[in-house]
C-alpha cells in the first residue's frame, strides 16, 4: 500500500491532481487504519481548501540563494542565518534524509541591505561549522545560546549507528568572549536514530524538534522536550497523530501566537512536502490544522517556514520550478491571516415553553469534544 501513497505523491508533484486523487482512493481502500489514508477520507475536497487558503500572499527571491541547496533559514538581530552546500559543491538533497550523505555549512546575510546592492553572503566562520553538515540554527532571544542540527560529529569523532551510519543530532553551544563554545549534543540525542530542525517556543523554555526516535508514529515526527531552569532537559514527547502521520514530518517553528508551522507529505497538500500551520491549546494538543495554500505550496518540497507573528514577514524553502537550485529560500509577506474570527449570536430560550433564559452559562467544544470556550448569556 506504501507504493499506491508515493505513487501518488508522484502524480501530485507532476501536477496530475485528478489521477492522484484516485489512487489516493485505491490507498484508502487498502490502507484504512493509516493515518495519511483517514485525513484524505475525512477531506476529499482538500483541494477546495488549499485554494480557499490561497492568495494571501507576496513572495520574492530572498537574493542569498546559489545554484546549490540553500535552505533554512533563521532571524536573528538583523541576520538572517541559513544552510547552504556552496562551498561543498554538493547538488544533493537534504532535508528529511538522515544519513549523512549530504553536506551544508551556516551562512549569514543582511536581512535589510541598502537599496540597489547586493546582499553579501558570508560564512559563519565558527567553531559550528565542520566538515560534515550544518543547518537549521535557531537563537535565544539574549543570542548567548544557539540549537543547531549536525552530523553526529563531535570532538574530531564521528558516531555511527548499528548499520554503521552517521545520523543527525541537534547541539547545544553558548557564546562566551565572542566565540561559539561548550558544543555538547542534547540528552536525548542517540546514534540508532536522529533529531534535527530544533525551535524554540517563544518563552524559551519548550524546544520542538523532528526525530524518528523509538515511538515514532511514522518517517519523522515532531517532539517536544521541556527546557528546565538548571539547562537540563525533559523528557520528549510526541505531539501525537493529530499532527504527526505514517508520513514525514518535520521542521516545526512556534509563534508567540501559539501557532505552530510544520512540513509534512502525510497531511493532505499538493504534493511533496507541504507547509501547515496549527493551533497549540492551553494544554499543550494541537488543533485546527490548515495547508498554507498554494502561494507556499507547490508540488515539490516546501518547508522550514518561518514567520514575524507582528509584521507577518518571513522565509520559507522550496525546490519549486523556477528556482536557482535544488533548493532556494524565498522571503514573503502575509496579506492577509489564515485565521478568521468567528462569532456566534442567538438568544437562549427553553425548548418547550421558549422562554428567554438569561444568564444561561454556555460551553462551546470541538469535534474532539474538548472546551473551547465558556461564557454566559
Amino acid at each position: 500500500p506504501e507504493y499506491y501513497y508515493r505513487y501518488a505523491q508522484c502524480l501530485k508533484s507532476t501536477g496530475q491532481t485528478d489521477k492522484a486523487g484516485k489512487i489516493m482512493a485505491d490507498f484508502l481502500s487498502k490502507s484504512k487504519n493509516d493515518d495519511r489514508a483517514k485525513l484524505y477520507a475525512e477531506d476529499v475536497n482538500y483541494l477546495d481548501k488549499i485554494k480557499a487558503n490561497s492568495g494571501r500572499y507576496k513572495i520574492e527571491d530572498a537574493g542569498i540563494n546559489s545554484k546549490y541547496s540553500d535552505y533554512s533559514s533563521y532571524v536573528y538581530n538583523g541576520k538572517i542565518y541559513f544552510a547552504s552546500a556552496r562551498d561543498t559543491g554538493n547538488f544533493s538533497q537534504r532535508k528529511h534524509k538522515w544519513t549523512g550523505e549530504y553536506f551544508t555549512n551556516l551562512y549569514f546575510a543582511d536581512t535589510d541591505p541598502p537599496a540597489n546592492s547586493t546582499v553579501k553572503v558570508n560564512k559563519f566562520k565558527t567553531s559550528l561549522n565542520t566538515k560534515f553538515h550544518e543547518s537549521s540554527p535557531a537563537f535565544t532571544k539574549d543570542g548567548q545560546t544557539v540549537y543547531f542540527t549536525r552530523n553526529n560529529y563531535i570532538n574530531g569523532k564521528k558516531g555511527k549507528d548499528d548499520n554503521k551510519i552517521t545520523l543527525i543530532k541537534i547541539y547545544r553551544a553558548t557564546l562566551e568572549n565572542g566565540k561559539w563554545t561548550n558544543i555538547t549534543e542534547l540528552p536525548f540525542d542517540s546514534d540508532n536514530y536522529s533529531t534535527a530542525h530544533p525551535a524554540l517556543s517563544p518563552d524559551e523554555k519548550t524546544l520542538y524538534f523532528a526525530s524518528d526516535m523509538p515511538g515514532t508514529v511514522g518517517q519523522s515526527d515532531i517532539y517536544k522536550v521541556s527546557i528546565n531552569g538548571n539547562g537540563s532537559y525533559g523528557t520528549p514527547m510526541n505531539l501525537g497523530k493529530v499532527i504527526n502521520t505514517q508520513g514525514k514530518e518535520t521542521f516545526p517553528f512556534v509563534t508567540s501566537d501559539n501557532e505552530i508551522y510544520f512540513a509534512s507529505d502525510g497531511h493532505p497538500g499538493l504534493g511533496g512536502l507541504d507547509v501547515f500551520v496549527g493551533q497549540i491549546e492551553d494544554n499543550g494538543t494541537i488543533s485546527n490544522i490548515q495547508n498554507l495554500g498554494a502561494d507556499v505550496n507547490s508540488p515539490k518540497d516546501d518547508f522550514a517556514y518561518i514567520i514575524d507573528p507582528t509584521s507577518r514577514r518571513g522565509y520559507f524553502s522550496s525546490n519549486k520550478d523556477g528556482g536557482q537550485g535544488s533548493d532556494d529560500i524565498y522571503k514573503f509577506l502575509e496579506t492577509r491571516k489564515l485565521q478568521c474570527i468567528q462569532e456566534l449570536n442567538g438568544i437562549i430560550t427553553d425548548a418547550e415553553t421558549l422562554a428567554v433564559l438569561p444568564n444561561t452559562k454556555l460551553t462551546l467544544y470541538d469535534n474532539l469534544g474538548n472546551i473551547k470556550n465558556t461564557t454566559t448569556s
